[in-house]
């Protein structure tokens, strides 16, 4: 029986990689409307034929990678469970200690390391090719360290969230979803808060902006937005990619407004204005804290949906799975499953949320700095530095774009200056 569920589970994998290998570099239209062939929108237009090569290879590339790594973390949590490892991590756990904390912490630093080690050649071939295109400029030493980073902070933060998680499980078989969800309001604005402090130092060094002039023209920037900002910060990014970037971050007051270094030695004074404009808008806007209020809400329809589901199928294939019960620590790999899946479908829902909050900010930008100019070479520059693809496939656009496509943003900046004119 684990043997035929587990060719089924293979075979319906390798099914969905054909389906989106055809889909993403032969069945999808990427082409350029033709009322939109010969304006600033058309990559045609500001990209060398070597770059809108580039672009669309790397594009399609990352995109294929996507697809194939989702549905495979989904097999590896399957596959954790059927052939039994998840039942060995809770037994091995259980006969070195005693205590529950202990118990808890060897189990999932054996979940996290065989799903690192599985995971590790999709993320290695996801390097290597951002590398070959000229994206990435870190050396593999340096990729390693982040990488090792990320496992340690992911895995102290999976250690909290699990052990509380479990514990309420033991103490309301029915109602643990609710109060699991009422505790990961305070945990997630705490989060939000010490990031900028406490893990974003982790990976990169961030020290106030060199060029003074530039802060002040933001700070003034800010001002008129009414935002309580004392500094802006740089972070030192370009030994790591060639991409640019620009953000605010965090809540209350470690709130930050933060700009790459690629960024700075990329573009002029005015698209920097006009990029920072843009962030700023999501401060005005109120779009940190409605975002927040989106995510608790689905946290709470997640948790809900996912409590049904565990049920359903620990009493349905539980001994097939090897699970017993929903609050033995061997089901995590079933939540983990579960609570991915539910994220993929909702991601069309969550990104149109985010593009339309991303619209909104380019429209609040243009009004703040009436520069229509810099904000088409600004978008023109984002996509030459990270070979975007300004016309991605339709489905990639639902399942992996929080922002309007850049055919999208430049073609509306477009027509606003025409209107404007």
């Amino acid at each position: 029986m684990v043997r035929k569920w587990a060719g089924r589970a293979i075979l319906l994998y390798l099914l969905f990689v054909a389906v989106m290998y055809w889909y993403i570099f032969y069945g999808a239209d990427t082409s350029i409307p033709q009322a939109l062939r010969g304006t600033a929108a058309d990559p045609a237009e500001f990209l060398n034929a070597r770059e809108l090569k580039l672009s669309e290879d790397y594009s399609g590339l990352r995109n294929f990678i996507f697809f194939v790594a989702t549905p495979y973390e989904w097999l590896l949590y399957f596959f954790i469970m059927l052939f039994g490892f998840s039942r060995y991590f809770e037994k091995s756990a259980l006969t070195i200690s005693k205590r529950k904390g202990l118990q808890t912490t060897i189990y999932l630093f054996w979940l996290s390391l065989i799903s690192y080690v599985a995971m590790f050649p999709i993320s290695f071939i996801g390097y290597q090719m951002s590398k070959s295109y000229h994206i990435s400029t870190q050396s593999f030493s340096s990729w390693m360290k982040d990488d090792i980073i990320d496992f340690w902070v992911n895995f102290g933060t999976m250690l909290i969230i699990v052990s509380v998680l479990y514990w309420l499980m033991k103490k309301s078989a029915k109602k643990w979803w609710l109060y699991a969800w009422l505790l990961s309001i305070p945990f997630t604005l705490f989060l939000m808060f010490v990031q900028p402090v406490l893990i974003d130092p982790l990976y990169n060094d961030f020290y106030p902006l060199k060029n003074k002039e530039l802060e002040t023209e933001i700070l003034a920037l800010a001002g008129q937005a009414d935002i309580p900002a004392e500094h802006v910060y740089e972070v030192n990014i370009a030994e790591k990619t060639n991409s640019l970037n620009a953000y605010v971050t965090g809540i209350g007051s470690n709130s930050r407004i933060v700009l790459w270094d690629t960024t700075l030695n990329r573009l002029d004074e005015d698209e920097i204005l006009f990029i920072m404009a843009h962030e700023m808008a999501h401060y005005v806007e109120k779009h940190i804290y409605i975002g927040i209020a989106g995510y608790i809400v689905m946290t709470l329809v997640g948790l809900w949906l996912t409590a049904k589901i565990m049920n359903y199928i620990i009493g349905r294939w539980g001994r097939l799975i090897k699970v017993q019960s929903m609050d033995r620590i061997s089901s995590l790999p079933l939540f983990l499953l579960i609570t991915s899946v539910l994220l993929f479908v909702s991601s069309p829902l969550s990104n149109y949320v985010s593009r339309y909050q991303e619209t909104r900010a380019d429209r609040y930008a243009i009004e703040m700095t009436g520069d229509h100019e810099s904000a088409i070479t600004s978008f023109q520059e984002l996509t030459r530095s990270g070979l975007s693809q300004v016309n991605p496939p339709i489905l990639v656009k639902w399942l992996r774009y929080s922002h309007p496509t850049m055919l999208e943003r430049i073609s509306t900046v477009e027509n606003e200056e025409m209107n404007d004119d």
